[in-house]
């Protein structure tokens, strides 16, 4: 299409498959918009979809997002009406499927709207031949893939796919795998008319989709600042108004709850950043080159993105079969809490004799209220978590355990719905490699036969890694007090693979100086307890007022087969915020 003046308004209808389901009609049918996407293949959320494939390996090529189909059936005639462009990779390992789903209900409801499909992301028939080559190597690492029986291997590909197809006139678009960014930045670039040489465009765009791909994250949800927004019961999804030099302004449904502010945006973008570059298939995006300002009630403009060149390489998720795990939850209540977890723990012990789980992990959760006013008040949460090689390891060790239970502490109790559930589920394990982008066969299939080839974008570059930040001179900032850190700061964590990612931000520009002197990697290891063997990489965000920090190998082996209670350390930062640290007593609200 001739690129046009205006801004492009994108509205997000999913950060993962199972996202509110109302959210797509509601992206429809409310304040006007150009194209709506939804992000249905979120890392966890596909580990867990993988496990249903461990006896059926078939069952992966026939597989696309029902619900995605589900919500956009009744709309389709709303679609239509408005003009409004979808684009979501809800196509998940079968994107063909979906596409001719969706052509069955276009036809049957008399309506002519066209689907494309994007395809090449799907390496899994392939994945042995690029293992042999050197490729799909650990993208931190460069340790070579050795796992033989791999349930799915797929490529993140870029958004000229996505572009291709709305060129050629296709209303509707399905993907697969791609990077969670080309659901915007192919929009963005039809709109605009981009070429692949517009790389300041095309990572503002990158950083639009970055703040808007989780859904209502942008809106104040998983924010650590949810008591200052006035209705934070049910956040609504964003919407980025792209503009032609790439700038855009980040806002919201007029009447939904949350609010759109400089800290909801920073939040989400102090999120999954891997430091100042961010790798895209079509550009680097340069992270610490963007400023942020509110512009009016519910509206915050980002302008200056910096992009350079893409690497010659694109991410490869891999997802294989390490064994099997369960868990089961116990409550220990009332007086001698420690002295009745430790006669579990010995219980425990006594049943791994006989069923050896590989790895066995206690997580108590709080403690007991002096004096409790109600049963609840007594009780701590113990989860009991174990895995190993063979389902009936993983079972027999739960229900030996379990079956002590007459003979074990006063009260003992476990989560009853779980009492025919003992047996150990599939433990999916999650490999981040590389594959080269030359070697990819990206393709845009249109509704009338044709079959596009999408070339991988000119002028790759081999990744040098992240530039070194160095921590900012420790300063003395006069008297202090000890208080909770989250007085003074926000965070926002979460995992990729088996790093976590914390995002740490001054609440206050004031305070942005002591933090930046404050929170060295050495104090941060301290006030988290991180193991040593965990690596700690920090990058100041100056025009964020903020530091991102890699903690490498903290979910071993990976986000998906870790063990841990928060999987994918959701709640890490909270934690941090609560830890009690010296503030300057000038800098507390």
């Amino acid at each position: 299409m001739a690129a046009m003046a205006r801004p492009v308004r994108i509205a997000n209808f999913s950060g993962a498959m199972g996202d509110r389901f109302s959210a797509f009609e509601e992206a429809v049918q409310g304040d006007p918009v150009d194209v709506v996407i939804g992000d249905s293949m979120a890392e966890i959320t596909m580990s867990m979809v993988v496990a249903g494939f461990h006896e059926n390996r078939e069952a992966r090529r026939g597989f696309f997002s029902e619900y995605f189909l589900r919500q956009l059936r009744p709309q389709l005639s709303a679609v239509a009406e408005k003009g409004i462009k979808v684009v979501t990779n809800a196509g998940i390992y079968h994107p063909a499927g979906l596409a001719e789903a969706i052509r069955t209900e276009v036809a049957a409801q008399g309506l002519t709207l066209k689907v494309a499909y994007v395809t090449g992301d799907d390496l899994t028939d392939t994945a042995k031949d690029l293992i042999a080559e050197g490729q799909l190597n650990h993208l931190e690492t460069g340790a070579p893939l050795e796992i033989d029986d791999l349930l799915a291997v797929n490529a993140y590909l870029g958004g000229w796919g996505i572009k291709t197809a709305l060129d050629e006139g296709a209303d509707i678009v399905i993907t697969g795998r791609v990077a969670d960014a080309s659901l915007v930045t192919g929009p963005a670039a039809w709109w605009h008319g981009w070429q692949r040489g517009d790389l300041d465009r095309i990572a503002g765009a990158t950083a639009a989709a970055h703040i808007i791909e989780c859904g209502p994250q942008a809106t104040g949800g998983n924010f650590a600042g949810f008591t200052g927004i006035a209705d934070n019961s049910l956040p609504g999804f964003p919407i980025a108004e792209v503009a032609d030099d790439g700038s855009f302004v980040i806002t919201k449904r007029s009447g939904d709850g949350g609010a759109v502010t400089v800290d909801t945006v920073t939040a989400q973008l102090m999120y999954e950043i891997q430091g100042p570059r961010y790798l895209n298939p079509d550009v680097t995006w340069h992270t610490d080159s963007i400023t942020l300002a509110q512009d009016g009630p519910d509206r915050v403009r980002v302008t200056g993105a910096r992009g350079s060149a893409a690497s010659e390489t694109t991410k490869v998720g891999v997802n294989f079969q390490r064994g099997y795990r369960g868990a089961t939850w116990l409550f220990p209540t009332g007086l001698d809490v420690d002295a009745k977890i430790d006669v579990l723990k010995a219980q425990a012990e006594r049943a791994r004799q006989d069923h050896p789980v590989d790895e066995l992990h206690f997580f108590v959760c709080g403690q007991p209220v002096p004096d409790p006013k109600d049963q609840w008040q007594a009780t701590v949460a113990v989860q009991v978590s174990a895995a190993a090689a063979d389902q009936q390891t993983v079972s027999g060790f739960l229900n030996q355990f379990c079956s002590y239970g007459l003979g074990s502490i006063p009260g003992f109790y476990i989560d009853m719905t779980q009492m025919y559930s003992m047996g150990g589920q599939p433990r999916i394990d999650y490999w981040p490699g590389l594959v080269r982008q030359a070697d990819l066969h990206h393709q845009v299939h249109l509704p009338d036969g044709r079959v596009l080839d999408i070339a991988p974008p000119p002028g790759t570059v081999v990744f040098p890694g992240q530039p070194e930040t160095p921590s900012s001179p420790a300063a003395s900032f006069g008297p202090t007090r000890t208080v909770p850190f989250g007085q003074i700061v926000y965070a926002r964590t979460g995992d990729k693979g088996a790093n976590a990612n914390l995002g740490v931000w001054a609440r206050t520009e004031a305070a942005w100086p002591w933090l930046a002197a404050f929170l060295t990697a050495d104090r941060l290891r301290e006030l988290l307890n991180c193991p040593e063997d965990v690596a700690i990489e920090r990058y100041e965000q100056p025009n964020l007022h903020g530091i991102s920090f890699v903690l490498g190998g903290y979910f071993p082996p990976s986000g998906s087969a870790n063990l841990a209670l928060d999987q994918i350390g959701k709640s890490l930062g909270e934690f941090l915020r609560a830890r009690h640290v010296d503030v300057p007593t000038a800098l507390l609200p």
